[in-house]
């Protein structure tokens, strides 16, 4: 056992500081619900109407939802029972890079590739199985603003992203960002219960 898990770890994917700054900053949000609800009722501050300045965007960004999303995230967490925290997997960032790969170059965004494969068929590619979920993020160029999207989930219905982050059973993550066409930057993260997909 020991064996095989050096001899994945010597053919891991590299991660970049952001990569490895998201999966820490995911991590803290599963550890310590409470303490990033306080980090969120900071960024709350900086909202006028739907458009929030925070520092390192003075220019502003619209949301939909303006504090509400915001204030429903607060709620949530408040509530939110610590979760174990997330291992890299590099199949699972193979796969998650495959996505960034595909639609960064031609700025397409959504869960399928030109070729029509959706997360499980990119996981499978790779040799993994099909027990995943996948979150993506389209402009956010920090771990912080990645992560805070994901959670606030602004416009989403039933704020999946959301759930993926704090589903308890998911163990195990990949991920990978890239340049975009359209968005400058997109993350993708693969989640699993184990570092394969498989169930």
């Amino acid at each position: 056992m020991l064996i095989a898990l050096a001899i994945a770890a010597a053919f891991a994917p590299a991660q970049s500081s952001l990569e490895r700054e998201i999966v820490a900053e995911l991590n803290f949000a599963r550890a310590h619900p409470r303490r990033y609800a306080n980090r969120l009722r900071d960024y709350r501050r900086h909202f006028r109407g739907k458009i929030v300045h925070y520092p390192g965007k003075p220019e502003g960004l619209r949301t939909a939802e303006g504090v509400a999303a915001v204030d429903e995230a607060i709620a949530f967490l408040e509530r939110q029972v610590p979760a174990e925290t997330l291992a890299p997997a590099p199949l699972l960032t193979r796969a998650a890079g495959d996505h960034v790969a595909d639609q960064g170059p031609r700025g397409a965004t959504g869960h399928f590739s030109k070729n029509g494969e959706d997360p499980r068929d990119r996981v499978r590619r790779r040799g993994g199985g099909d027990y995943v979920a996948e979150t993506i993020t389209y402009g956010p160029p920090s771990a912080a603003e990645v992560v805070r999207q994901l959670i606030v989930d602004d416009a989403v219905p039933g704020r999946g992203h959301r759930r993926t982050v704090f589903a308890a059973e998911m163990r195990f993550v990949g991920v990978r960002c890239g340049p975009h066409q359209t968005y400058r930057v997109m993350c993708v993260a693969e989640f699993a219960r184990k570092p394969d997909g498989r169930r």
